[in-house]
């Protein structure tokens, strides 16, 4: 089996091509549905879909190589429109749905976007008003004329749907406008000059050294890693595939939707992830695989409607995102009949897979003890942190990857992007150990990285912002231990003299409604001073110990 596992043909198409290509295989077969929405399109209609919006863009004046974002959640027009701008060499810019003011200001200047896609909000958060607070000239001037000096690349701001909102163009109107004003020809032309490098897709993940860094993925990158994905899962055109992750992380995007395309395996979306709806797509749809992070498994594992629903037609899937317990895993495979569940293990800069196990070829002991081993074409070795030499196996080291999979590079950050590739090789700054058949399992980090539930939380990024909080004098963030999420975001501030009296919640309330709720400390201690190094040097690694023992409930 060690042949097919790791045979490999370079794929140099583009995101285009190869959805034309499914579109003409399988064009009656289901492509995308939505239970909860009664939608559903077969890829001859999700082809036809792609090339309305395509048309529509290039009628709006979007040009090869511009951003066009999408802040979103998993709307029907989703996936569409991460197609239509690749079929016109445009760059798909993924905002996440938890942004706040803060780090929406920070993605419009720091990405160049020109372009922004969005709906009317998620949860309490108005994402329309957020935009026209940052960029008021939406609502004044004309659309096709708007200028901000703040943001001086911004040039359309587009609404996710029929309604009409001022300054804003819709969707309808969007269509209409493609079909008016753009020729077969035109748009023909515009696709041939589209090539598998040029980039497609910018994802900003949070990293160590405080705000997040656009990655540059280009169409090589995600078509063959959603190729080895659906290798690995042994997907065809009858499966189906139950996606409640957020599309604007790899995982969604990457590992669901280009698994999908390269397969012909129907997307069963979910718009948000609800425990209730996952189980009823799965029995109503006839999923074969689901993706998730431990958390979304185990909310669906102990919902108390869990027994009510049929999961015999489950076989695959994936639990990645965080680290993935093993009870947790063998419990899918026993109750959700997910016999072949998989784990997958890398980062955005990884498109996202370095390695993935099998669902036939590898054991289930395999496959909830490991993240598998490396995808084809792609090197994995564990490096030396010091030496930067390639390890013995089973000698522990930095998890790192070269081949068609590693990023183009950080938007506009050279020096980054150096340090990310020192020695050609993509640092994961994860330690790990491989074994002498090259099973790969995570041990540790490098890096200073707090993942809550499948989401990257920079620690300094949460510093800084708190050091704007009247009365702290200093303040270190950590990640707390933690059963449901793997961890959570802990906080030790030292108060300035004269705030001895500040409180753990007086912290939270203040960053409520101006970062990302999953950003917020859920623990806070109050200190007089941290431990120190005889240097002087913070102790990160015993705070983390600290805050593991002060805040045992995070484990119950």
């Amino acid at each position: 089996m060690e042949e097919d596992i790791f045979a490999f043909e370079y794929s140099s198409k583009t995101l285009g091509q190869q959805l034309r290509d499914i579109a003409a295989r399988f064009p009656d077969n289901d492509a995308v549905v939505y239970v909860d929405r009664d939608f559903r399109q077969t890829w001859r209609e999700f082809d036809k879909s792609v090339d309305d919006m395509a048309k529509g863009l290039m009628a709006l004046g979007v040009k090869k190589g511009e951003k066009v974002a999408i802040w979103a959640t998993n709307v029907p027009h989703w996936v569409t429109l991460m197609f239509a701008v690749a079929r016109i060499g445009g760059i798909y810019l993924t905002i996440n749905t938890n942004y706040r003011d803060h780090e929406l200001d920070f993605v419009l200047k720091q990405s160049d976007m020109e372009n922004l896609f969005l709906i009317d909000g998620y949860r309490d958060h108005d994402y329309i008003d957020t935009l026209c607070r940052l960029i008021p000239e939406i609502r004044t001037l004309p659309r096709g004329q708007l200028r901000n000096s703040t943001y001086p690349h911004f040039r359309r701001a587009l609404f996710l749907g029929a309604e009409k909102h001022r300054g804003f163009y819709s969707m309808p109107e969007l269509i209409g406008m493609g079909e008016a004003m753009i020729s077969d020809e035109e748009y023909a032309a515009r696709q041939a000059s589209i090539d598998c490098q040029d980039v497609v897709m910018m994802q900003y993940t949070s990293g160590t050294t405080g705000f997040p860094k656009g990655v540059m993925l280009t169409h090589a990158n995600l078509i063959n890693n959603g190729s080895s994905v659906a290798k690995r899962q042994a997907f065809t055109e009858k499966d189906r595939i139950c996606l409640p992750v957020p599309m604007f992380h790899c995982f969604g995007c990457s590992l669901g939707v280009m698994a999908s395309v390269s397969s012909g395996a129907a997307m069963v979306i979910l718009e948000s992830f609800k425990a209730l709806h996952v189980m009823a797509s799965i029995d109503q749809e006839k999923c074969t695989a689901m993706y998730g992070v431990p958390t979304m498994f185990l909310n669906v594992l102990e919902h108390k409607m869990f027994r009510h629903f049929d999961y015999s037609t489950m076989r695959t899937g994936i639990m990645a995102g965080s680290v993935c317990p093993e009870p947790v895993m063998r419990r899918v495979a026993d109750e959700m009949n997910m016999t072949g569940i998989t784990s997958v293990y890398g980062l955005t800069e990884s498109s996202p897979g370095m390695t993935q196990t099998h669902c036939y070829v590898d054991s289930l002991d395999r496959r909830v003890t490991t993240v598998g081993r490396r995808f084809p074409g792609v090197d994995v070795q564990v490096l030396d942190p010091e030496t930067g030499e390639i390890c013995p196996r089973g000698v522990a080291g930095e998890v790192c990857c070269k081949g068609h999979n590693v990023m183009k590079g950080y938007y506009k950050l050279p020096e980054e992007t150096a340090a990310a590739l020192k020695g050609g090789w993509l640092h994961s700054g994860d330690l790990g150990v491989m074994d002498e058949e090259g099973y790969v399992t995570i041990t540790g980090r490098i890096k200073d990285l707090i993942i809550r539930g499948g989401e990257n939380i920079s620690p300094k990024e949460v510093e800084e912002f708190l050091y704007s909080l009247e009365g702290v004098e200093d303040v270190q963030v950590v990640g707390v231990p933690s059963r449901k999420y793997g961890e959570e975001v802990g906080a030790f501030i030292i108060p300035k003299k004269g705030y001895e009296n500040m409180a753990p919640e007086d912290v939270k309330d203040f960053c409520r409604g101006q970062i990302s709720w999953y950003k917020i400390p859920r623990f806070v201690a109050i200190v007089k001073e941290f431990p120190l190094t005889a240097s002087g040097k913070i102790q990160k690694y015993r705070l983390r110990e600290l805050a593991a023992e002060m805040f045992p409930e995070a484990m119950q």
